[in-house]
């Protein structure tokens, strides 16, 4: 937050709302970012046993470059690890978000509606709902 008292309701609700959508926003970039990653290390474990001199393509900038194995896979290794190190930074936010949510929910005395009513339980389930799992005949 500035630092500043909300001066009402409403301006605790617009800052406790913002405030969710940032966490919303980190969360999605981790899951994207982490997607990144496991497309780097299927690369790196289709690559690493081939010839080092063997001819390789790679997507620099939307330009497909031709390279060897030995040239790309120590690049593909270093965007591997920037990538996790920005996961790293990210998770840290994320856990201040989260702590600066929960501060704000304990000051305020704030609590989260279901927008239907539903009663939830420790693991985050619906109580009585089914989980869709349709299985056909055995053939």
């Amino acid at each position: 937050m500035a630092g500043k008292e909300p001066v009402n309701e409403q301006a605790v609700a617009t800052i406790y709302g913002s405030l969710r959508t940032e966490l919303n926003q980190i969360y999605s970039k981790i899951t994207e970012l982490e997607m990144e990653v496991s497309e780097h290390s299927l690369v790196i474990n289709a690559i690493q046993p081939l010839d080092p001199s063997r001819r390789c393509y790679r997507m620099i900038g939307g330009v497909l470059v031709e390279r060897t194995v030995k040239e790309v896979l120590p690049a593909v290794l270093r965007n591997k690890e920037g990538l996790e190190e920005v996961i790293a930074r990210l998770n840290e936010a994320l856990e201040k978000k989260k702590k600066e949510i929960a501060d704000l929910e304990t000051k305020y005395k704030i609590r989260v509606r279901k927008p239907d009513g539903e009663v939830t339980d420790e693991g985050g389930r619906k109580e009585g709902s089914s989980q869709g799992v349709l299985v056909g005949p055995a053939s």
